[in-house]
């Protein structure tokens, strides 16, 4: 379990729809060369979460686990993309690269569920988010910014989702 700083931000989520709904404010933030990324287990809630990130993007596209095509594109009415990847499968930071990650950092705004499969092809600075499995209903989410951004990203989205 991470330790926690005053940047982080600790949450326990009690249904999908909260999960959804914390995705849909952080995603009403998120710029162009935004990177998220999303550790957790399988069942942990990765996944509902960016149904809520990209609805909160702009995007009315249909959010589906990327796991077996690997990269998911949810697109904003005035073109702006959201790249969604599923690194599981990856092998390391090569396979990210060839992929065209560094595009998609530039060309839009990155989730990566399983990152700790391309660590190295990670940027410098991003908002790492560790999603845990409690209980059939409950998850926990902890938002841990890397640079300032991010840190003034969950700062924005401490005070847009509970209000201080």
């Amino acid at each position: 379990m991470p330790i926690l700083n005053s940047n982080s931000l600790e949450f326990f989520s009690k249904s999908a729809d909260q999960t959804k709904r914390l995705g849909l404010r952080l995603g009403a933030l998120l710029k162009v060369g935004d990177v998220v990324c999303l550790s957790g287990d399988l069942g942990a809630g990765k996944t509902t979460f960016v149904q809520g990130l990209a609805r909160g993007w702009g995007s009315l596209d249909v959010v589906t686990s990327p796991t077996f095509v690997i990269v998911n594109q949810y697109r904003k009415p005035e073109g702006c993309i959201l790249h969604h990847m599923d690194a599981y499968r990856l092998a390391g930071a090569e396979d990210a690269f060839n992929l065209d990650i560094d595009l998609m950092f530039s060309s839009g705004a990155l989730v990566i569920e399983w990152p700790e499969q391309i660590q190295k092809a990670l940027p410098e600075n991003y908002l790492w988010m560790e999603l845990s499995w409690i209980d059939e209903l409950q998850r926990r989410i902890v938002f841990m910014p890397k640079g300032e951004r991010y840190i003034d990203l969950v700062g924005l989205f401490r005070q847009n989702a509970f209000g201080g």
